[in-house]
Protein backbone atom coordinates (compact mmCIF):
# COMPACT_ATOMS: atom_id res chain seq x y z
CA UNK A 1 0.00 0.00 0.00
CA UNK A 2 2.97 2.51 0.95
CA UNK A 3 4.46 1.66 -2.68
CA UNK A 4 1.01 2.52 -4.30
CA UNK A 5 0.71 5.73 -2.44
CA UNK A 6 4.40 6.54 -2.66
CA UNK A 7 3.86 6.30 -6.81
CA UNK A 8 0.61 8.09 -7.15
CA UNK A 9 2.01 11.21 -5.32
CA UNK A 10 5.19 11.25 -7.20
CA UNK A 11 3.30 10.77 -10.28
CA UNK A 12 0.63 13.60 -9.27
CA UNK A 13 3.16 16.18 -8.29
CA UNK A 14 4.81 15.35 -11.52
CA UNK A 15 2.21 16.15 -13.69
CA UNK A 16 0.62 18.77 -12.24
CA UNK A 17 4.40 20.66 -11.87
CA UNK A 18 4.52 19.36 -15.58
CA UNK A 19 1.07 21.17 -16.53
CA UNK A 20 1.10 24.25 -14.37
CA UNK A 21 4.46 25.25 -14.30
CA UNK A 22 6.27 23.44 -17.16
CA UNK A 23 8.96 21.66 -14.93
CA UNK A 24 9.58 18.38 -15.99
CA UNK A 25 12.84 17.46 -14.00
CA UNK A 26 11.55 16.19 -10.41
CA UNK A 27 13.52 14.37 -8.15
CA UNK A 28 12.68 11.89 -4.98
CA UNK A 29 14.45 11.61 -2.03
CA UNK A 30 14.40 11.15 2.32
CA UNK A 31 13.15 13.93 4.75
CA UNK A 32 16.31 14.19 5.96
CA UNK A 33 17.53 16.75 3.24
CA UNK A 34 14.32 18.93 4.09
CA UNK A 35 15.20 21.66 6.80
CA UNK A 36 13.28 24.97 6.46
CA UNK A 37 12.39 27.27 9.09
CA UNK A 38 10.27 29.17 7.16
CA UNK A 39 7.65 26.90 4.95
CA UNK A 40 4.17 27.37 4.41
CA UNK A 41 2.03 23.73 5.61
CA UNK A 42 -1.14 23.05 3.83
CA UNK A 43 -2.98 19.89 5.24
CA UNK A 44 -5.40 17.89 3.15
CA UNK A 45 -7.52 15.40 4.66
CA UNK A 46 -8.04 11.97 3.22
CA UNK A 47 -11.54 9.80 4.06
CA UNK A 48 -12.82 6.97 2.41
CA UNK A 49 -10.95 3.52 2.59
CA UNK A 50 -7.78 5.84 3.68
CA UNK A 51 -8.31 8.44 6.47
CA UNK A 52 -5.78 10.74 7.76
CA UNK A 53 -3.82 13.51 6.12
CA UNK A 54 -1.22 15.05 3.81
CA UNK A 55 0.69 17.73 5.24
CA UNK A 56 2.35 19.99 2.14
CA UNK A 57 5.38 21.53 3.02
CA UNK A 58 6.05 24.17 1.07
CA UNK A 59 9.30 26.31 1.74
CA UNK A 60 8.66 30.02 1.34
CA UNK A 61 10.31 30.39 -1.62
CA UNK A 62 9.66 27.82 -3.15
CA UNK A 63 5.88 28.58 -2.34
CA UNK A 64 6.98 32.55 -3.79
CA UNK A 65 8.52 31.35 -7.32
CA UNK A 66 5.13 28.85 -7.55
CA UNK A 67 3.17 31.55 -7.27
CA UNK A 68 5.32 33.97 -9.62
CA UNK A 69 4.83 31.32 -12.23
CA UNK A 70 0.83 31.20 -11.30
CA UNK A 71 -0.17 35.19 -11.66
CA UNK A 72 2.78 36.60 -13.37
CA UNK A 73 3.28 38.78 -10.12
CA UNK A 74 6.44 39.22 -7.63
CA UNK A 75 5.49 38.32 -3.87
CA UNK A 76 8.17 39.80 -1.29
CA UNK A 77 6.35 37.54 1.60
CA UNK A 78 3.51 34.52 2.06
CA UNK A 79 0.32 36.86 2.19
CA UNK A 80 -3.66 35.24 1.98
CA UNK A 81 -3.36 35.00 -2.36
CA UNK A 82 0.08 33.23 -1.96
CA UNK A 83 -1.02 30.73 0.33
CA UNK A 84 -4.83 30.28 -1.43
CA UNK A 85 -2.13 29.49 -4.75
CA UNK A 86 -0.51 27.00 -2.71
CA UNK A 87 -3.60 25.43 -0.99
CA UNK A 88 -5.10 25.03 -4.70
CA UNK A 89 -1.55 23.38 -5.67
CA UNK A 90 -1.97 20.96 -2.80
CA UNK A 91 -5.33 20.64 -3.47
CA UNK A 92 -5.29 19.66 -7.23
CA UNK A 93 -1.81 16.89 -6.50
CA UNK A 94 -4.52 15.33 -4.21
CA UNK A 95 -7.43 15.26 -6.30
CA UNK A 96 -4.93 13.31 -8.93
CA UNK A 97 -4.01 11.06 -6.28
CA UNK A 98 -7.35 9.97 -5.38
CA UNK A 99 -7.58 9.70 -8.81
CA UNK A 100 -4.79 7.50 -9.33
CA UNK A 101 -5.77 5.46 -6.05
CA UNK A 102 -9.61 4.77 -7.42
CA UNK A 103 -7.79 2.89 -10.64
CA UNK A 104 -6.55 0.14 -7.77
CA UNK A 105 -10.25 0.31 -6.39
CA UNK A 106 -9.01 2.56 -3.34
CA UNK A 107 -12.37 4.84 -3.23
CA UNK A 108 -11.02 7.79 -1.21
CA UNK A 109 -12.48 11.77 -1.45
CA UNK A 110 -10.28 14.90 -0.42
CA UNK A 111 -11.21 17.33 1.86
CA UNK A 112 -10.84 21.41 1.57
CA UNK A 113 -7.30 22.36 2.33
CA UNK A 114 -6.35 24.23 5.53
CA UNK A 115 -2.87 25.39 6.76
CA UNK A 116 -1.66 24.09 9.56
CA UNK A 117 1.32 24.42 11.63
CA UNK A 118 2.46 21.30 12.86
CA UNK A 119 0.24 17.62 12.77
CA UNK A 120 -0.14 15.79 16.37
CA UNK A 121 1.78 12.67 17.57
CA UNK A 122 -0.93 10.25 16.86
CA UNK A 123 0.46 7.20 15.34
CA UNK A 124 -1.00 5.77 12.16
CA UNK A 125 -0.30 2.55 10.01
CA UNK A 126 0.96 4.37 6.71
CA UNK A 127 3.21 7.03 7.58
CA UNK A 128 5.51 8.25 4.99
CA UNK A 129 7.67 11.62 4.65
CA UNK A 130 9.21 11.70 1.27
CA UNK A 131 10.86 15.79 -0.48
CA UNK A 132 10.41 16.21 -3.84
CA UNK A 133 13.17 18.57 -5.24
CA UNK A 134 11.88 20.55 -8.67
CA UNK A 135 13.88 24.01 -10.53
CA UNK A 136 11.99 26.13 -8.41
CA UNK A 137 12.22 24.64 -4.91
CA UNK A 138 11.82 21.40 -2.95
CA UNK A 139 8.34 20.15 -1.42
CA UNK A 140 7.92 17.78 1.09
CA UNK A 141 4.69 15.64 1.29
CA UNK A 142 4.07 14.08 5.13
CA UNK A 143 1.65 11.40 4.43
CA UNK A 144 -0.90 9.73 7.35
CA UNK A 145 -3.00 7.42 7.41
CA UNK A 146 -5.30 4.38 8.48
CA UNK A 147 -7.04 2.10 6.69
CA UNK A 148 -10.60 3.04 7.46
CA UNK A 149 -12.68 0.21 9.78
Amino acid sequence: MKDKLHRALIDATHNVFELMFNISELSDHPIDNFKYDDEVNIAIGIVGDLEGVVIYRFPTSTSLNMVKIMSGMEFEEVDAFVTSAISEIANIISGNVVTALSNDDIKCDILPPVQCEKHGEKEFEIETSRCIGTAIGDICLDVRLNRAS
